[in-house]
């Protein structure tokens, strides 16, 4: 289909939507990891950095240096980023393999030190008990996929009551849209 907003055929000929190949890197984070549930706080750290470090960039920025997201913050393991102290800080600041955002990155910390303290497992737990219902019916087109819902609200603000930094009610969403907590993937697409 070429209506807009409607899921197109890629070179492959497999429906996609049309983000997903609106650049090469899209196709395999729209095919193997967009809309898959993820699970285990470490993860769920990283999903929740990187959404906060696209807030006013487009995702293929951050998906582009991915790598050096993760090599500079330890792979996002909660528990290692919790101890980066004022040199870990100055060296983020002068990392050009990451977004050098001042308060993304103190907000990064802050988060890792926060979340240290919690029980294993209690940022997963919060996270997914923000999950919508199921029934929810797939989007037609992309003028049908929200940028925030109820539930994202719901979820943003559990997580500022907890301390979480950097989380409004869109970064949320774009949350529950890449850690499979929402399946937005267009009604046609081959992933959905």
């Amino acid at each position: 289909m070429t209506e807009a907003g409607v899921s197109i055929a890629g070179p492959d000929g497999r429906l996609r939507c049309p983000w997903g190949l609106s650049a090469e890197d899209y196709v395999a984070y729209h095919d193997e990891e967009w809309g898959k549930p993820v699970r285990g706080d470490d993860a769920l750290f990283e999903r929740l950095c990187l959404e906060a470090f696209q807030s006013g960039l487009s995702w293929i920025t951050i998906l582009r240096r991915r790598e050096g997201f993760r090599k500079a913050f330890a792979n996002f393991r909660i528990a290692e980023v919790a101890r980066f102290g004022e040199p870990d800080r100055n060296r983020l600041l002068a990392d050009e393999g990451i977004i050098r955002n001042r308060a993304k990155i103190d907000a990064t910390l802050a988060n890792a030190k926060l979340l240290a303290t919690w029980t294993p497992g209690d940022l997963d737990a919060l996270i997914w008990s923000h999950a919508p219902d199921a029934g929810r019916p797939a989007p037609r087109t992309l003028a049908d996929v929200p940028a925030v819902t109820p539930e994202s609200t719901a979820l943003s603000k559990a997580l500022k009551k907890q301390g979480v930094r950097f989380v409004g009610p869109t970064t949320a969403y774009a949350l529950m849209q890449a850690c499979g907590l929402v399946n937005d993937h267009l009604e046609d697409c081959a992933l959905r």
